[in-house]
């Protein structure tokens, strides 16, 4: 059993009882009481009245902690807390005299006495002396060894996923920061003895950790096994990507045995490719599908042709990748933004997508939604006008599918306020949140007419400055939802073999921007 462990910051009798019940009813295993800021508080009573097993610590500053008084003060809490509570987690160099006199009490036969958990922490990195500590915490007679770092990239949670893999006693493994997530949701897939997940947002004890309402609804904690399946959304930033909330509301409404996870991967192909080659052989991820989305859809496209992995041919034409699949190590590439944007413009405006041929069309950005945008825009024999900061890559790109039945031509940002187009489609992140207040006009409007529909394929904020803007001159508006939903559902399919729940995962996204 992986337990889930709520740690509290323990500040005064009834604050630490109260978050103890509250972390009981939010469904937690286990308490890990934080003494570092404890004054005056009966640490005896407050495990004794816990229903669940209690971890006591007190973390010191120079261990990334909060208690800064004296050793002597902060070993006498621990001796006290370990007569009641069911472990104590004691630092590796807190002082082998106090380790060693942990292990007598613990191995003489009280039954009463705590359990031992030896444990390192890194805040800076990755320890470059990593299997060395982990070694030296397990020649201890230590009950549980527990390492955690901050996570450089994401690969650094294929190292704690080892560190499981070949414990020799109970291991608790974790990387700290966005990139550690995956070592987090994941303890319970590799057996670790424990995760830990805050109780409330703002009240994580280390950075990075996941709320227990989120380990537990979000990532579908309950459900989680061995042979889970393993999918995720590549990008950079992804820490606001919704794509977790549909996915895994989607899995659960069909019983699928997979979680999906946001996974951080630095901008550069190199970066992309390193991801690839460690992630996809790993063995026990069962890593069956991604994602991918800015700044990787290029990056997706380059890596599986060096692969000479199946491509679909339309995503090889449009020159990017938005999805992937995995089965049995073999790689699967292909695009499902193409139809996602050709359905969304064409029930807005209540036409066929024949009837875009008599459409002009503004695309902002030359990015891999723009890539697709004007490919699916042309194939269908729209004039498309591509806008972009770099004149050179928007040239580029109207040059690539300039004449595939429609007509497209670059032209520079500053002339987009003298387009004559029907359609202006935004595929830039200007206006995704955090930056709501950005928009790829800026705030000259002169570009938008009340006879345009312009779409916005960001989903998040749903109404962006920009389709604010044009609701404002009285021009009809589309957002990036129902876009998303329908690109989304489209992967759902190709990686469970099911039919996608659309109404569960329109509902999830809808509810989760509104709040």
């Amino acid at each position: 059993m992986t337990y889930l462990c709520v740690p509290i910051f323990a500040t005064s009798q009834a604050q630490a009882l109260r978050d103890i019940a509250a972390a009981t009813e939010a469904g937690a295993d286990m308490i890990e009481v934080r003494l570092d800021r404890a004054d005056g508080i009966d640490i005896v009573d407050v495990v004794r009245s816990a229903i669940l097993p209690c971890i006591a610590t007190c973390r010191p500053t120079w261990e990334g902690g909060s208690f800064g008084g004296t050793e002597e003060d902060r070993v006498d809490m621990l001796r006290r807390a370990a007569n009641s509570a069911a472990y104590v987690d004691v630092e590796l160099e807190a002082g082998r005299d106090f380790i060693e006199e942990l292990e007598v009490l613990a191995y003489s036969g009280r039954k009463s006495f705590a359990e031992l958990i030896v444990s390192n922490h890194d805040f800076s990195g990755r320890p470059e002396r990593l299997y060395n500590i982990v070694q030296e915490m397990n020649a201890l007679r230590a009950d549980v060894v527990k390492i955690v770092w901050t996570a450089r990239t994401i690969r650094d949670n294929l190292e704690a996923f080892e560190l499981h893999q070949a414990k020799t006693k109970p291991t608790i493994a974790l990387c700290m920061g966005e990139a550690g997530l995956l070592s987090r949701v994941l303890a319970k897939k590799f057996g670790a003895f424990l995760t830990f997940a805050s109780l409330a947002q703002g009240e994580e004890t280390a950075p990075g950790q996941v709320t227990i309402h989120d380990m537990k609804r979000l990532y579908r904690w309950d459900a989680l096994g061995p042979n889970t399946k393993v999918y995720g959304v590549v990008a950079h930033p992804v820490r606001h990507s919704m794509s977790p909330a549909i996915h895994n509301a989607g899995f659960d409404a069909i019983g699928f045995d997979g979680v999906y996870l946001p996974m951080l991967v630095e901008p550069s192909y190199e970066s992309f490719k390193a991801f690839m080659e460690t992630f996809v052989p790993f063995e026990g991820l069962h890593l069956s599908g991604l994602s991918i989305t800015i700044p990787h859809k290029e990056n997706a496209l380059r890596y599986l042709k060096e692969k000479g992995a199946e491509i679909e041919l339309l995503a090889e034409q449009i020159g990017a990748v938005n999805t992937i699949a995995i089965e049995a190590g073999r790689l699967r590439g292909f695009n499902t933004d193409y139809a996602a944007i050709l359905d969304t413009i064409t029930q807005a405006l209540s036409i066929t997508r024949e009837e875009l041929a008599d459409l002009r069309v503004a695309v902002i950005g030359a990015g891999g939604t723009g890539r697709t945008a004007v490919a699916c825009l042309a194939a269908y024999g729209a004039t498309v006008v591509v806008y972009n900061r770099s004149r050179e890559k928007a040239d580029a790109l109207a040059a690539e599918f300039d004449g595939k039945s429609g007509k497209v031509v670059a032209a520079r940002m500053e002339k987009l306020r003298d387009n004559c187009c029907h359609v202006l489609v935004n595929t830039t992140p200007l206006g995704m949140h955090p930056n709501v207040d950005a928009s790829p006009l800026g705030e000259d409007t002169s570009a938008l007419r009340a006879d345009m529909l312009v779409f916005d394929t960001i989903y998040n904020p749903m109404k962006t400055k920009l389709l604010r803007q044009a609701e404002a001159i009285g021009a009809k508006t589309v957002g990036g939802v129902e876009m998303f939903v329908r690109q989304a559902a489209a992967q759902f399919s190709a990686w469970t073999g099911e039919a996608a729940p659309t109404a569960v995962m329109r509902a999830v996204i809808e509810h989760r921007l509104a709040r």
